[in-house]
């Protein structure tokens, strides 16, 4: 059982309908992109807000899985440089 922490990151994820806004757990040492290309078919996303792209809140969850295939841009909250 490796000893490494665990870090959260606050993620956006675009897909095709709707933006996610969450939580992204993985190994203080990977990278987001290393994380997304070694998941499986999914990524777990905890506290997410899912919105359309009007911005009208549809729905808010503590757990929701995102299918990597409709995965269209990920990128961490802290990096992103807007108005939102």
């Amino acid at each position: 059982m490796s000893s490494e922490e665990s870090l959260v990151t606050n993620v956006v994820i675009l897909t095709n309908n709707y933006r996610v806004r969450g939580d992204v757990s993985m190994l203080s040492s990977v990278r987001l992109t290393d994380f997304i290309v070694e998941s499986k078919g999914f990524i777990a996303v905890t506290n997410a807000h899912i919105l359309d792209y009007d911005g009208e809140a549809i729905i808010e969850t503590s757990f929701l899985n995102v299918n990597k295939e409709v995965i269209e841009m990920i990128m961490p909250t802290n990096e992103i440089n807007s108005n939102e």
